[in-house]
């Protein structure tokens, strides 16, 4: 019997668990295959990692049928619980055949946008994937630098961001990729990898390093609120078309954004949710409750709005952002 693992969440939306949660996916996770080939030491599910097999960041993925999966994400599709479904593949020998079956399930009924993310080597696998019924694909680099990702994933950032770009080019709008804030870089090398992106119209998604025991890193620090807040303000401006140059560095650290009224950008709160693919909203995939909110999973208070711009630690006088 195939067997998909599920987010906590996912299986909670589609009635698999019941748990306790201050918001649910948008998304659908599925999480396909064990024993990566992959060395990523924050991760997990790779080779090196003495972590549990069921955890991926800080969620846990519960296994059930791929059928049962399958028809529960469908119906909630269907009944406008979830809006989009995503696949993250581990990268084994089978990998393939894997998502390419896993493709054939969730669309059998009827079409429903499918994000794959999983490692490929060429354009051409992205475009079995695409011919297979996916409406995105994600390449997640993670690292802003070649030195963090030579030395973090064991990857060539070269070859990884060429390959990026080149899918990129070929499906232009349906790449997306994934920068870990906290790896090492420098909030400019961040900004830079960010803008770089965008300017090709490849969606960015923002994660927090997370320590997860039983990984290389698991005693590493993951970002201040400081710096994040900054990273995901400056990720905002250029989205919304704001250019790179309107970012100010001293020393590789953000030091101002030159925008009028930043606080009037700011104060719908958009920039402090999570970011990713139309609809994903990963709750707590970064985050302990009661902890630091790095990616609101939904519309922020006006108070809260006050906190994370107060933590980016550029506010200057005391913003009025309260909502009514």
């Amino acid at each position: 019997m195939t067997l998909w693992k599920l987010s906590s969440g996912t299986a909670s939306v589609i009635g698999k668990r019941r748990i306790k949660s201050q918001a649910l996916p948008q998304t659908g996770y599925i999480l396909l295959g064990e024993n990566c080939l992959n060395n990523c030491l924050f991760c997990a599910q790779s080779r090196s990692s003495g972590a549990r097999s069921d955890l991926l960041s800080r969620m846990t993925w519960p296994s059930f049928a791929a059928d049962e999966a399958a028809a529960g994400i469908s119906l909630a599709c269907s009944q406008g619980m979830l809006k989009r479904v995503c696949l993250q593949v581990v990268n084994s020998e089978d990998s393939r055949e894997v998502t390419l079956d896993a493709l054939r399930k969730l669309t059998a009924d009827s079409p429903k946008p499918v994000c794959v993310s999983k490692h490929i080597e060429t354009v051409g696998q992205a475009e079995e994937i695409f011919a297979a019924g996916a409406e995105r694909i994600c390449i997640a680099i993670d690292a802003a630098t070649p030195t963090i990702c030579r030395l973090v994933k064991g990857e060539d950032w070269e070859r990884r961001v060429l390959l990026l770009k080149d899918c990129a080019r070929a499906f232009p709008g349906l790449v997306t990729t994934h920068l870990i804030v906290g790896l090492g870089e420098t909030e400019e090398e961040a900004v830079n990898f960010i803008a770089d992106c965008l300017g090709l119209g490849i969606i960015v998604g923002l994660f927090a390093f997370t320590p997860v025991p039983g990984t290389v890193l698991a005693d590493g620090k993951p970002p201040s609120a400081a710096r994040y807040r900054r990273v995901q303000i400056a990720h905002y401006l250029l989205r919304k078309g704001w250019c790179r140059s309107a970012i100010r560095f001293a020393g590789g650290r953000i030091a101002s954004f030159e925008v009028p009224d930043l606080a009037g950008l700011l104060r719908d709160g958009k920039a402090f949710e999570t970011t990713g693919c139309p609809d994903c909203n990963r709750p707590f995939y970064n985050e302990r409750p009661g902890g630091i909110m790095y990616n609101y999973p939904r519309p922020l208070t006006g108070k809260e709005v006050e906190q994370a711009v107060r933590e980016s630690g550029l506010g200057g006088e005391p913003y009025d952002l309260a909502c009514s």
